[in-house]
């Protein structure tokens, strides 16, 4: 018998633990970065056990009457180990679903982990939602390059590279993150009005907190920081969080140097390189501009997927058809 049970403190370091060896898991799901924003969200987070071990857990907060794979996360779901199998996520999920009419919560929305990020395959949560009438409620799609057998860049991204060379930029790994979001601030309110996710202060106390994770590399021409990248970096993938250039960066090719460098130099024994999303309105807009620009490094696309289910019109396991033993 499974039995869902709602984080609370005492659990930290199970929880962290059960991240680390996890076959699917991210540093994004250790409580230290889950919490950095905890006054934002009610965290409804919860951990299933068979008995007395840990089996998964899932990041997750509460509004309403409705469970969210954790807001403050790019995606979550269920984070199982190699013990996990088909039959044993089907259960699991009819506890969860017992566990959430018992709390009251009508909705269920999901986001599911893409499978780059996966260290071992991990898409049993997919075929239990399908048996539980989960609807895909947003798509977002990113670009992607396959590091073991990458497509070239194009003309144009290697011409820009050339002229980083020739203007004799300098890359290397900063923690100068006040001058780089400098920039990306300008940028993003410049381009869509909007402002970064994280502050300058706090994406450089969650570096602090997760240095061999989380890295800052710019392009610098003598001491001037011209462009800036910061990565995101997991077992299987390294994640650009925030990318941008000054003006001056822009005509040098240095965000272009930067990248180069980055791809083929820092993500060795890496899968994949992952730019993220370039959609917007829950996945209705494609950003054209922004996605071929990932393209023009051999990126290609990838889905983030967010599922909805109603929790009220979901059958118990028992009542769903029997599958042969």
């Amino acid at each position: 018998m499974i039995e869902a049970v709602k984080y609370e403190s005492s659990y930290k370091s199970l929880w962290d633990d059960f991240v680390s060896k996890s076959k699917n898991g991210s540093f994004l799901f250790y409580r230290d970065y889950m919490e950095y924003h905890s006054d934002r969200f009610l965290d409804s987070s919860l951990l299933f056990f068979e008995g007395d071990v840990l089996i998964a857990i899932m990041p997750a907060n509460v509004s309403g009457a409705v469970l969210h794979s954790h807001e403050g996360l790019t995606f979550g779901g269920v984070i199982s180990n190699n013990q996990m199998k088909i039959a044993l996520m089907l259960d699991l999920f009819g506890c969860l679903m017992m566990y959430l009419r018992q709390n009251r919560i009508q909705t269920l929305v999901y986001k599911a982990i893409p499978h780059i990020y996966h260290v071992v395959a991990a898409e049993e949560d997919l075929y239990a939602l399908f048996r539980y009438d989960a609807k895909v409620i947003r798509r977002d799609v990113s670009s992607a390059i396959f590091l073991d057998e990458p497509i070239p860049f194009v003309k144009g991204r290697k011409w820009s590279i050339k002229q980083g060379k020739k203007n004799e930029l300098t890359i290397k790994r900063t923690n100068d993150f006040e001058a780089f979001m400098a920039i990306e601030e300008a940028v993003l309110k410049g381009k869509y009005g909007v402002k970064p996710t994280h502050t300058s202060s706090e994406i450089k106390s969650l570096a602090k907190r997760f240095p061999e994770n989380i890295k800052l590399f710019a392009a610098y021409k003598d001491e001037l920081l011209l462009a800036g990248l910061i990565i995101y970096e997991g077992k299987p993938v390294v994640h650009t969080q925030y990318m941008a250039s000054s003006d001056i960066g822009k005509k040098m090719g240095a965000i272009e140097l930067l990248l180069d460098s980055v791809i083929t130099e820092y993500c060795r024994g890496k899968k994949y390189l992952d730019f993220g999303i370039s959609t917007e309105k829950d996945g209705a807009y494609l950003n054209r501009g922004l996605a071929a620009y990932k393209e023009g490094f051999g990126a290609r696309a990838i889905t983030y997927d967010t599922y909805k289910v109603d929790v009220a019109k979901t059958a118990s396991l028992s009542d769903l058809p029997q599958d042969e033993a």
